[in-house]
């Protein structure tokens, strides 16, 4: 088994395809060594991965999530989405799950509410579908991408994103308002460490220097859709703020449009050790 570290992973407990234990196979495959499996919403992949991961020895699982966020932006005021992920919380504790509960409760709400704008748009969905895809999973807009592909509106979940479901696009609904800060402040609550997902995505750098005053603790420089030149600049970001450097693949299965597999980027095994020990400080 090799060195990797992957810090970002999707199951079908939110949108991704695997179940968790088959993204823990996939990444044994794939020679990763420490996993955070870290599903919108939602911890409940996480028993599964652990119970798989203790048969391939020595994979560490990281037990994480994805919160989405939504910040005004642009004088029109449309929402610009930030995602905060958060390591090692306590992801058993009775008042987060319940936190969680609701968060996915307001998921299928704002799925209703895009079936709805695409139905106005020519393009009618049947929410029902939908869930059928996510059973007791986190709904969201990748399932409603993988519902209109079935219909015939849209060739990839890609298109579906950038012709529709963005952020501003002609299907998107915006879902009950959590500020990033609100996230962070939760994942520290829960004794865990919050760090800023794939932030050139959003290209809201001036909201950084609030996220550190809320409790931020690291950003995830090393993502497949960063550049070498904005790798550079987010890592020079954290030394500035004093802030964890974190990774990873944003895996959701094959066939989702993330074709980096577990593992990739690669990611130093320091940043693991740098993120354990951000961990227990958080914690005490």
């Amino acid at each position: 088994m090799g060195g990797g570290v992957d810090l970002h992973t999707h199951t079908t407990a939110s949108d991704g395809t695997l179940a968790p234990r088959d993204l823990v196979r996939e990444a044994v495959r794939r020679g990763v060594r420490v996993l955070a499996v870290t599903d919108h919403d939602s911890t409940d992949g996480l028993p599964e991965a652990l119970a798989e991961a203790r048969a391939h020895p020595p994979l560490e699982i990281v037990p994480g999530l994805e919160i989405n966020c939504d910040v005004a932006s642009g004088p029109d005021g449309a929402a610009t989405e930030i995602h905060v992920l958060g390591y090692c919380v306590d992801w058993e504790a009775a008042w987060f799950q319940e936190f969680l509960r609701e968060q996915r409760a307001e998921r299928r709400a704002r799925v209703v509410r895009i079936a709805a704008r695409l139905a106005e748009l020519g393009m009618p969905i049947d929410a029902d579908e939908v869930f059928a895809l996510v059973q007791e999973g986190s709904a969201g807009r990748p399932h409603v991408a993988r519902v209109m592909m079935a219909r015939g509106y849209v060739k990839s979940v890609r298109e579906a994103f950038d012709r529709y479901l963005r952020a501003g696009g002609p299907a998107h609904v915006p879902r009950r308002r959590l500020t990033p800060a609100e996230a962070v402040a939760v994942i520290r609550r829960a004794r865990g460490v919050p760090v800023l997902a794939h932030p050139a995505l959003a290209g809201r750098d001036e909201l950084i220097p609030e996220l550190v005053r809320a409790g931020l603790q690291g950003i995830e420089c090393f993502y497949p859709e960063h550049s070498a030149a904005q790798t550079a600049h987010y890592r020079a970001l954290c030394r500035a703020h004093g802030l964890l450097e974190t990774g990873g693949s944003d895996f959701h299965g094959p066939r989702t449009g993330r074709p980096n597999p577990p593992g990739s980027p690669a990611v130093p095994l320091a940043v693991w050790d740098a993120l354990k020990e951000r961990a227990l400080l958080c914690r005490a």
